[in-house]
């Protein structure tokens, strides 16, 4: 049983919970991500921006671990 300060959100179920603080995560990095490059063209370096894709990401960790491939499909038996 977890009590309700656990969770800052304690009407949502657990599950909900953490996709809430995923998606907080994924716009705090890509903020992060805008804000340094846009302090780097204020000191007038040149930067370009690169936000990972979904499918790129899949694709590098299928390189990086090819016994994994596909185990999103996968299911139980």
């Amino acid at each position: 049983m977890t009590l309700d300060h656990d969770r800052p959100y304690f009407n949502l179920s657990i599950d909900a919970c953490r996709r809430a603080g995923a998606i907080g995560g994924r716009r705090s990095a890509r903020n992060r991500k805008l804000r340094q490059a846009d302090q780097a063209h204020a000191n007038g370096e040149i930067v370009e921006v690169y936000l990972e894709t979904a499918a790129e990401a899949i694709a590098l960790l299928d390189r990086q671990f090819p016994w994994l491939r596909g185990a999103e499909y996968r299911t139980s038996r």
